[in-house]
């Protein structure tokens, strides 16, 4: 079933309709991973609940470790390379063989509800035009203490069906954990390695890079999943805080991101942080993310776009 030739690039450039029936598209599914191979493996035997099943799924890891028993199931390609959501994420879009039509990116602890890939498959299908679907995200960790795996199952369990009417609305950028591209539409096109560590905001940037193409960025309403925001892992309150002024702001330059969505977000992430570091939450580390944001803030008044640096601090 897969082709053997690994391409550099995803596709051929230039919009294109999926086959003739939505189910002969070859899906690629990618994981970028480092420190979780417990949750990984058991998200990774999720997907065999789908509909409509990946033709391959690659983990792109730092370490063995990483993969955990991944590595001697069928129809997985596991690969190693450097640190970073970005540069693991271009890493695998340089194995997605050439006849692929879709690319799914998720997060290694997103769980997608059984018709995630075929109520994608049917979006992509309905639009030529539409290059990047992002889901619903029915419950988030990512904003508490994080959901276990049995815990997001179960949240996942009480939406045996999906809507009846499909919703499909334009969007500023997809969501990171879950998202699925055209193929053809992203060709040549490589996440912003400059976003280090945990990437924040790589994903609207990505978006932007399709925006500025011409192709259209949707959510749907169909496309459902928990992500469980597992802390494990995850980079020092330092470090985010830095990325959570620097980032957007570079992407503004870049114009892959509004101006006006720019400063919203540092603007609404700066005072967060100063409101809830006199009373932080257990498993935010907020006043060290707000010593980030003060220095990224200090670097903006000084001329200095470098979100690199956040490696450094």
């Amino acid at each position: 079933m897969l082709n053997s030739t690994v391409c550099s690039q995803v596709a051929l450039s230039g919009e294109m309709s999926l086959p003739s029936s939505a189910r002969d598209a070859k899906v690629c599914l990618i994981f970028a991973t480092r420190g979780r191979a417990e949750v990984l493996e058991r998200v990774v035997a999720f997907v065999d609940s789908q509909t409509v099943r990946p033709d391959l799924i690659i983990v792109s890891c730092v370490t063995d470790e990483d993969a955990g028993t991944l590595a001697s199931r069928p129809g997985l390609l596991v690969i190693k390379g450097q640190p970073g959501l970005t540069v693991q994420r271009n890493h695998a879009l340089k194995h997605v063989p050439g006849d692929f039509d879709v690319v799914v990116l998720l997060d290694d602890d997103f769980l997608m509800h059984s018709k995630w890939i075929a109520e994608v498959l049917k979006t992509l299908d309905s639009d030529p035009a539409i290059a990047c679907v992002t889901g619903t995200v029915l419950a988030d960790g990512i904003h508490g203490p994080g959901y276990s795996v049995e815990e997001g199952q179960a949240i996942l369990a009480t939406a045996i069906d999906v809507p009846a009417i499909l919703n499909v609305a334009s969007t500023g950028g997809p969501y990171g954990c879950n998202m699925a591209f055209r193929a053809s539409s992203i060709a040549g096109l490589r996440f912003d390695e400059r976003l280090v560590l945990y990437g924040w905001q790589e994903d609207r940037d990505f978006g932007g890079q399709i925006w500025n193409r011409g192709g259209r960025v949707v959510r749907i309403n169909t496309a459902l999943g928990v992500h469980l925001g597992v802390k494990r892992g995850r980079v020092s309150g330092r470090k985010l805080g830095y990325s959570q002024v620097i980032n957007p702001l570079y992407l503004a330059r870049k114009k892959t991101m509004p101006l006006r969505a720019a400063l919203d977000h540092v603007l609404r992430n700066v005072a967060s942080n100063v409101v809830r570091s006199f009373a932080p939450e257990p498993w935010i580390d907020r006043r060290g993310r707000l010593g980030g944001n003060l220095i990224g803030l200090w670097d903006f008044v000084r001329g200095r776009l470098t979100p690199e640096r956040a490696a450094k601090l």
